[in-house]
């Protein structure tokens, strides 16, 4: 397994559209792993293949609590098949926008379809963190960003705090 280097936004390959994957073999589990690692590391509680320059819908994701056992799950090819018409908030973050967050509205539930680790055909119902995180994890997939659901100002004010931050980093 390897920790893989993440891409922040403004990267344009964060903005492309994520391909289908045709079959879960021995080099997408290894992406999977990779994925996971790399998840861990940052750390962060979701990561999409695109984040890490991969075009595939594969994505990865553990919402265990601190101090609770790790409960990552392998998603491949997801596709939510229901979700609740009530929205909810959540503060949500994301890896390829480090250290922002702001408020984005949801569907609190849904039910999704997708592959596992082994390629079995799954259907998952869930709530909160994990219904958020998959849904930001799916919004990857189609080359959108948390950020885009902010307002104009929001997103600019937002953008302008990580680039900010970022030139903080740089060497002098």
């Amino acid at each position: 397994m390897a920790v893989l280097p993440i891409l922040v936004t403004p990267d344009p390959v964060l903005r492309k559209i994520s391909k289908p994957v045709d079959q879960v073999d021995d080099d997408l589990r290894r992406l999977m792993d990779d994925l996971l690692e790399t998840m861990y590391a940052a750390p962060g509680v979701g990561l999409s293949a695109i984040q890490v320059g991969i075009p595939k819908r594969v994505m990865v994701i553990d919402c265990a609590g601190e101090g609770e056992a790790a409960r990552p799950l392998y998603l491949v090819n997801p596709e939510v098949t229901w979700r609740s018409e009530e929205e909810t908030p959540y503060e949500e973050g994301c890896l390829s926008v480090p250290e922002q967050y702001a408020e984005v509205w949801r569907p609190g539930e849904i039910e999704v379809s997708y592959l596992d680790y082994d390629g079995a055909a799954q259907t998952l119902r869930c709530d909160g963190l994990t219904a958020t995180c998959i849904q930001h994890e799916m919004d990857h997939f189609d080359g959108k960003l948390f950020i885009d659901y902010l307002s104009p100002l929001k997103r600019r004010m937002l953008l302008r705090k990580l680039k900010k931050a970022q030139k903080a980093k740089e060497p002098a």
